[in-house]
């Protein structure tokens, strides 16, 4: 039998609700046809799909990152503001289509404060100047008697938008970006734009730009980059046609924020840097079926994914103290949890666990020991259509934990992933101290068949099951189905 125990004295650290953050890039449908299409019956006076606001409540995103992704490599941002019918549309390299500039800043701020969510915006390093940057700094956030400021007024909005968060730039490492730059030349470019955005508005944070986590780039940008970033970026997509290989990739982004956070606080130790510097995940998920432009990146998800999504959070809440944002790439139609049509929308296996996790996750991490069957996974086993291996990072638990608390201790939620594809799982919950659980609730995320699709004929195929858990004079033995996510939150008295 399986065993999991708990000591709520063990604190990881404090969850930042930012690891629950969004992403929309002007690609295929994510923006027009998915959260803005004016016209349409389903929109409101705004152009936003009303039906899409509803299911983005529903994943509680405290915060969006826009406008870009390898789009905003190409973006100037001054043709999506002022009257729409003026706005230039403009040839879009990175996805080969045409921008009409109809969703703008403004547009992007207008959404983000009726849907109660932060935004994050990333500027242009690409094609973008310095000064471009700290403009659009200034036209958001300017509270003076000066140019950019006093157009954002013109333009209807009296007050200062506040944007805290900004990205310098995306991707920067790719030759597939835009104005790809050596790790070298980017700190060098990234310190002259992040003086200016300061100096423009020194309350803002900044994010620097970074890979993967455990190679030169970041080794270079974060020893460059350390005194004027607030947080730097990492990146990660995996999945698989293969079970195994997709449900276990996740992995790697235990390996990364560990490898990363030991450079960072290397760069903090031999720099003397005083202020914190946190890991922004700030694109992640499953994609691996439709990563050309010609498919709109118009990814359909399966139950394995939704498990692979479930193992990629539960690694953002056992490092907490690391990850204090992160952000899945991205939110409607594009490798993301929500699909529309013209008629209406279904939600994708993805959402099911983003939602979850968002909704019952308490705030504070705690550490757990697992004792479980271990899966390996050899080179020759292993089937990806990305890069990275995960051989060499097994054995791997089958029973994937987290376990979350609110500061009192009186709520716990245990988030388990049984990447099992076959067998059941008997497990005991036990704790390092006598507690007395009153009572308790499930929430599960499973079916027949790993490889169970939703759509809009079925779209209902995976989604989620909740009951109340039945206790045994306190004691607690639940058995965790194959190829399942399941979350138990727990009242203790």
């Amino acid at each position: 039998m399986a065993r999991i125990k708990i000591d709520t004295a063990r604190r990881l650290g404090t969850i930042d609700r930012n690891i629950y953050g969004g992403f929309i890039e002007h690609l295929g449908r994510c923006i027009y046809g998915g959260i803005y299409e004016e016209g349409s019956p389903l929109s409101d006076e705004h152009g936003f799909r009303k039906d899409v606001m509803e299911a983005v409540k529903g994943l509680h995103h405290p915060i969006l990152r826009w406008p870009g992704g390898n789009f905003v490599s190409g973006y100037r941002w001054t043709d999506g503001i002022g009257p729409v019918e003026q706005r230039p549309a403009r040839l879009e390299l990175a996805w080969h289509s045409v921008e009409n500039n109809h969703f703008g800043t403004d547009e992007f701020m207008r959404y983000c404060e009726v849907m109660n969510i932060e935004p994050y915006i990333c500027v242009n390093m690409g094609t973008g100047t310095m000064d471009e940057a700290r403009d659009w700094v200034e036209y958001c956030n300017g509270t003076g008697d000066t140019y950019w400021a006093n157009l954002r007024r013109q333009n209807g909005h009296p007050e200062p938008y506040n944007v805290k968060y900004w990205g310098l730039g995306n991707e920067m490492y790719g030759q597939w970006q835009i104005g790809h730059l050596s790790a070298e030349d980017y700190v060098k470019k990234a310190r002259e734009f992040a003086k200016v955005m300061k100096w423009t508005d020194p309350s803002i944070k900044l994010v620097g730009c970074g890979q993967n986590g455990w190679n030169d780039w970041d080794q270079t940008v974060i020893d460059g980059l350390a005194p004027l970033m607030d947080y730097y970026s990492l990146h990660l997509y995996t999945g698989s046609d293969d079970y195994y290989s997709n449900v276990l990739a996740p992995a790697l982004v235990d390996f990364a924020l560990e490898t990363c956070q030991a450079t960072i606080e290397r760069a903090r130790f031999n720099q003397k840097i005083d202020h914190p510097i946190h890991i922004a995940y700030d694109e992640w998920n499953v994609w691996f079926r439709q990563r050309s432009a010609e498919s709109a990146l118009e990814e359909r998800y399966d139950l394995a994914d939704a498990l692979a999504v479930s193992s990629y959070l539960n690694s953002f809440v056992r490092h907490s103290d690391t990850v204090k944002m992160a952000n899945l790439a991205q939110m409607v139609n594009v490798i993301a949890p929500i699909f529309t049509s013209k008629e209406g929308l279904f939600l994708q296996t993805i959402y099911h666990p983003l939602r979850i996790y968002a909704e019952q996750m308490q705030e504070v991490a705690l550490d757990a020991y697992v004792d479980c069957k271990q899966l390996t996974l050899t080179q020759d086993q292993e089937r990806s259509r990305w890069p990275q291996s995960i051989a060499s990072l097994g054995p791997f638990n089958v029973l994937d934990v987290s376990v979350t608390s609110d500061q009192e201790g009186h709520e716990l939620a245990i988030a388990v992933v049984n990447r099992d594809q076959e067998e059941d799982h008997s497990t005991t919950i036990q704790f390092a101290d006598p507690i007395s659980i009153s009572q308790g609730r499930l929430y599960q995320v499973n079916a027949t068949d790993p490889n169970t699709s939703n759509s809009f004929e079925q779209p209902d195929a995976v989604t989620v099951q909740e009951r109340q858990l039945e206790l045994a004079n306190g004691a607690l033995t639940y058995t965790f189905p194959a190829h399942s996510l399941t979350v138990l939150r727990l009242h203790v008295e």
